[in-house]
């Protein structure tokens, strides 16, 4: 069985504190970074569509950070042919297997990762250094390590059985994709909606808010890293008639996570 998990501690970010000048330097290369070129990911290939939308720092309109691609229809029917095609596999990959590349991109965030997400959250959602460490950090560690805990104790919960029976509970995944909808102000949230059930052998289509593509599109960054394979988790910015219509009446939707 998994061990028992903790909370994230939140950092401080005092002045003077090794946090807060991590934090300087990750904003300051965010920035230089510029500008952005966030595109749609598709059975883990990245692809630019033709409709693009400006990536908006909120605080400072006058800053350019860059521009994200839009998908329509015609992405959104070929990302469910790409999770389709990685289901099956995922399916029947073990959950001890899926747990760990959960573990392990908890591990990446709290400390790699941490402040290169941090950073792009205050930068793209004008979140304060607070805000982003107890969103984008800690919470979504939290999410990440609670939920895997969660789904170990769910598949070791077993019927008894008896001398002359033996039982057993299977958890099957959903036959499709599970669509999520995901809000601009959380980036947690953001990862959250499409990871859960990902982390349940499903795997999905995911439709963050154009106004926090960046830091989601690091946080499909961060999974691939972990070793989620490609096809499990695909990335559809683009407006809610483009891409949620048109999965919501395909006939392989199978579930939909969704938050205003």
């Amino acid at each position: 069985m998994l061990e028992e998990v903790s909370n994230e501690p939140v950092l401080g970010y005092r002045a003077g504190s090794v946090e807060r000048e991590e934090l300087k330097d990750a904003i300051a290369d965010t920035r230089e970074q510029a500008p952005w070129n966030v595109p749609l990911v598709i059975g883990g290939k990245r692809e630019t569509s033709d409709r693009t939308f400006e990536l908006v720092v909120p605080h400072d309109h006058r800053f350019e950070l860059g521009k994200g691609h839009l998908a329509g229809e015609h992405e959104v029917e070929r990302a469910v042919r790409a999770a389709e095609d990685a289901r099956k596999e995922w399916s029947q990959t073990s959950l001890a297997e899926r747990v760990a590349i959960f573990l392990k991109a908890a591990d990446l965030l709290a400390g790699p990762w941490r402040q290169r997400l941090n950073a792009a959250t205050i930068v793209g959602q004008s979140k304060n250094p607070y805000e982003a460490e107890i969103d984008a950090a800690a919470e979504l560690i939290d999410f990440l390590r609670f939920n895997a805990l969660f789904a170990s104790r769910i598949y070791e919960e077993q019927p008894l059985s008896t001398a002359s029976m033996s039982n057993h509970t299977d958890y099957r995944p959903l036959e499709g994709f599970v669509l999520a909808i995901t809000p601009f102000n959380f980036t947690s949230i953001g990862g959250n909606l499409p990871l859960a059930p990902i982390l349940m052998g499903n795997v999905a289509l995911w439709k963050p808010s154009p106004k926090a593509a960046l830091s989601n599109y690091l946080l499909v960054e961060l999974m691939e890293e972990a070793g989620l394979p490609p096809g499990v988790l695909n990335f559809l910015p683009g407006e809610g008639a483009d891409v949620a219509g048109p999965a919501l009446r395909h006939r392989l939707l199978a579930g939909l996570h969704f938050t205003g």
